[in-house]
C-alpha cells in the first residue's frame, strides 16, 4: 500500500535547467571561461550545485579544477539571489499533485538543491501548503543518493520506506530509491534519457505527470 510519494525537484517537479545554467555560467565566466550550452546542463545537474560547477569547469577546460572553489562561491551567490530564474512546473504537475492530496497520499520533496532555495522554489511555484515536507541539502542530511533524507521523511510520516514511491529523473534518484528500499519511478520528461532510468533499475516509467497517479493505483491494487 502506497501512503506517500517523495519527489525529486529539478527535472521532476519543475524545469529548472535554465536556472542552473544561468548561475553556473555566470560563475565560470567570472573565472575566465566561456559559457556552456544550456542543453549540457541536463547532464551537469542532478547532484547539487557544487557538482554542476565542477562538471561545467571540466567541460570548459579547467582540467585541474583550479577555479572550482571560487566558481562554486560565485554560483551559490547568484543562485541564492534568484533561484526562480526561468523556472516553471511541468505541464500537468500541479493537477497531479492535487489529485494525490485528494487521495490522502502524503507528498514531499527531496532535493540536492540547497535547502533554503529548494523551499523558496517549491513554495513559489506550488504554494506554501502543497507539500507535507520539503527537504533540500543542508548539514546533517547528506546529498542523494544517500538515503538519509528519504528515511527521515518516511519516519516523520510514520510509514515504512516500501510504502513510499520515490519519483525522479536521474540515475542519482534511482540509486537513492534503491538505497532507501522504496519503489522506483523514473520520469522521462526530465534531464536524462529513459535509458538511464531503465539501466539504473526503475520499477516504473512515467511519460507524463498523470501517469504517476496510475502507477500509485496499480501498486495499491
Amino acid at each position: 500500500m502506497i501512503k506517500g510519494c517523495i519527489f525529486d525537484l529539478d527535472g521532476t517537479l519543475a524545469d529548472t535547467v535554465e536556472s542552473i545554467a544561468h548561475a553556473v555560467n555566470q560563475a565560470i565566466v567570472s573565472e575566465g571561461f566561456e559559457e556552456r550550452p544550456v542543453e549540457k546542463f541536463n547532464f551537469f545537474a542532478g547532484d547539487g550545485i557544487n557538482k554542476a560547477v565542477e562538471r561545467a569547469l571540466l567541460d570548459a577546460g579547467d582540467a585541474q579544477l583550479e577555479h572550482l572553489d571560487a566558481a562554486i562561491k560565485k554560483a551559490r551567490e547568484i543562485f541564492g539571489k534568484d533561484p526562480l530564474y526561468h523556472v516553471k512546473p511541468y505541464d500537468g504537475m500541479v493537477e497531479t499533485l492535487e489529485q494525490f492530496r485528494q487521495r490522502g497520499i502524503r507528498i514531499a520533496v527531496l532535493s540536492n538543491k540547497p535547502h533554503l532555495q529548494a523551499v523558496e522554489v517549491v513554495q513559489s511555484i506550488f504554494g506554501k501548503h502543497c507539500f507535507d515536507q520539503i527537504q533540500g541539502q543542508e548539514d546533517g542530511v547528506p546529498k542523494k543518493p544517500d538515503p538519509t533524507g528519504a528515511f527521515r521523511i518516511a519516519e516523520r510520516w510514520g510509514v515504512l520506506p516500501k510504502e513510499c514511491l520515490y519519483i525522479g529523473d536521474t540515475n542519482t534518484d534511482m540509486k537513492t530509491a534503491i538505497a532507501a528500499g522504496m519503489p522506483k519511478v523514473g520520469v522521462t520528461w526530465g534531464f536524462r534519457p529513459r535509458s538511464e532510468l531503465i539501466e539504473n533499475g526503475a520499477d516504473f516509467l512515467a511519460d507524463r505527470p498523470q501517469d504517476l497517479l496510475k502507477i500509485q493505483e496499480g501498486v495499491n491494487d
